[in-house]
């Protein structure tokens, strides 16, 4: 398992006796229509990757291939990061911020996870659990987000058996 909570500065990765320790550097997600959105680890108060696996499989048709699911997954993401990048392309999030396109769709695929000492490397891509919430298929059943209105940060957790507002309540 993977995670990272708001007084730990790494990332554990447990082998046998031996732990290595990366450090965090960012998020990178992606949307199921292509969009992107980069959050850097300052911009996070908070994340949860629970039982991240090794599976292989096909996606979208394409060849058979490693990837890694979680069981699910939560952020607590700062108000700072509610902006696109230069080397984000977001047609829907132009207007309204990455706030309002997370709470609007419900579309979060996957994320890169990059470590600050792994640039040469290519980034641990996660799958989110996803069901299909209705015909056209986009959206994920599974997800759901707030915006606190204490201190404007954006909640999102990607889990089948608990949304934001249960698990966030006090903090929404």
């Amino acid at each position: 398992m993977l995670c990272y909570h708001k007084f730990s500065k790494y990332f554990r990765n447990w082998k046998g006796d031996n732990m290595t320790k990366h450090v965090f550097k960012e998020l990178k997600f992606y949307f199921r229509n292509d969009d992107t959105w980069t959050v850097s680890h300052s911009e996070m108060s908070d994340v949860w990757i629970a039982r991240v696996t090794t599976s292989y499989g096909r996606i979208k048709g394409g060849r058979m291939q490693e990837i890694h699911p979680c069981k699910r997954f939560r952020i607590e993401i700062l108000p700072e990061a509610d902006y696109i990048k230069d080397t984000d392309v977001s047609t829907a999030a132009m207007a309204d911020g990455m706030f309002n396109r997370i709470i609007k769709y419900q579309d979060i695929e996957k994320c890169d996870i990059v470590f600050e000492d792994d640039q040469d490397k290519e980034p641990m891509q996660i799958y989110f659990p996803f069901k299909q919430k209705d015909v056209e298929g986009l959206d994920n059943a599974y997800q759901s987000s707030a915006v606190s209105s204490k201190t404007g940060n954006l909640y999102i957790a990607i889990d089948p058996e608990n949304t934001v507002y249960d698990i966030y309540k006090e903090d929404l």
